[in-house]
């Protein structure tokens, strides 16, 4: 270990290249890495693969039920070694909750750089990883970890569902009201952080929303006629409701002075704290939107980590779902519509 550090001293962002999701390699770059021509086992249990990149893996166990499978890990996107492992972990178990479904279980994925950092600092990472699957009401079950350049962590987890509760990124339909249950503006106060510019409120609220489990998810998957759920993560909001829209055939418009906002983006905007991954979402998917000022641009490419659900509402099922959120005392209103994706038009729109 490097002993110039003291425990006290050591900021985890400083070990990390990029930070959070927005490590997340760019939605093009991942295409022609993935390939599209290559063969595939045919399994008819296999409910939801990798074909429409869905939050997670669901296998049917032929009971009407079927397991919840994904794992998510990611760079420090806070200094706080336990705040980091609740994120990580409460970022990885979103994809269970996105699906409908409940968790089950989660196993570890810790990478430390054994030489740089003192072992107490990764022992706090755990027990924040711990702590969320204990607020999820689930066992850190096991997990593995290597010596690495930089600090990782995140989970595998195993999660359960109804089939007939099953929400997928490719069901939204025409009509549909489209919600988000957190702000956006993650990326932007994480790399405003890094700057060291963010102020110590903004921080702390940002670092409370990440922490903040979007187990809604299972409940408004009860809901007949809420058609499609995804989370919004390193892709952004535009990213995810794009593989929302080409899963589903269809079309967005969202309503810019609709989103909701973490407080003083835009001053943290306006002090150029842009994510290089706003950029990079931009160049894979941006000619699919329609025209964006530069401010638009950073909000709705902004990747987020541990970002909130993404839902898609039938008129027929609006009041059953206001009656759930405003049980829950979340204020969200719609930030847009489905509709018809239109020949040589763009595919989501901003208005």
């Amino acid at each position: 270990m490097n002993k110039n550090f003291t425990t006290a001293s050591i900021k985890l962002t400083e070990f990390s290249h990029g930070a959070g999701c927005g490590c997340k390699i760019s939605p093009k770059l991942l295409k022609e890495i993935l390939g599209s021509n290559h063969e595939s086992l045919t399994d008819s249990g296999l409910l939801v693969g990798n074909e429409s990149s869905d939050d997670a893996a669901v296998y049917d166990l032929g009971d009407g039920r079927a397991l919840i499978s994904t794992t998510d890990f990611f760079m420090p996107i806070v200094d706080d070694p336990f705040d980091f492992g609740m994120i990580a972990g409460s970022n990885a178990l979103s994809d269970v909750y996105a699906m409908g479904g409940k968790p089950l279980m989660a196993i570890a994925i810790f990478g430390w750089p054994i030489n740089e950092l003192p072992a107490e600092i990764g022992a706090r990472v755990i027990e924040g990883g711990r702590e969320i699957c204990r607020r999820a009401g689930i066992s850190l079950a096991g997990g593995h970890s290597i010596d690495s350049p930089e600090p990782i962590f995140g989970l595998s987890v195993s999660g359960i569902v109804d089939i007939d509760k099953l929400k997928k990124n490719t069901s939204a339909q025409i009509g549909d009201s489209i919600f988000l249950t957190k702000p956006l503006g993650i990326g932007i106060l994480s790399t405003a952080q890094k700057k060291k510019i963010v102020s110590a409120n903004d921080h702390d609220r940002a670092v409370k929303q990440m922490c903040a489990l979007n187990d809604i998810g299972s409940k408004i998957a009860a809901i007949s006629g809420v058609n499609a759920i995804t989370d919004v993560t390193g892709f952004g909001l535009a990213g995810h409701l794009l593989e929302v829209c080409k899963g589903s055939g269809v079309a967005a418009e969202i309503h810019f002075n609709d989103l909701p906002l973490l407080p003083n983006v835009q001053k943290y905007i306006d002090a150029d704290c842009i994510p290089g991954g706003t950029i990079r979402n931009f160049d894979s998917y941006g000619g699919l939107i329609s025209k964006l000022s530069s401010y638009e641009r950073a909000i709705v490419c902004d990747p987020q980590t541990s970002g909130g659900l993404l839902v898609t509402v039938s008129n027929a099922a609006l009041e059953d779902f206001y009656k759930l959120i405003e049980s829950i005392n979340l204020n969200i209103s719609p930030i847009g519509k489905i509709i018809k994706q239109e020949p040589e038009s763009k595919t989501l729109i901003l208005k």
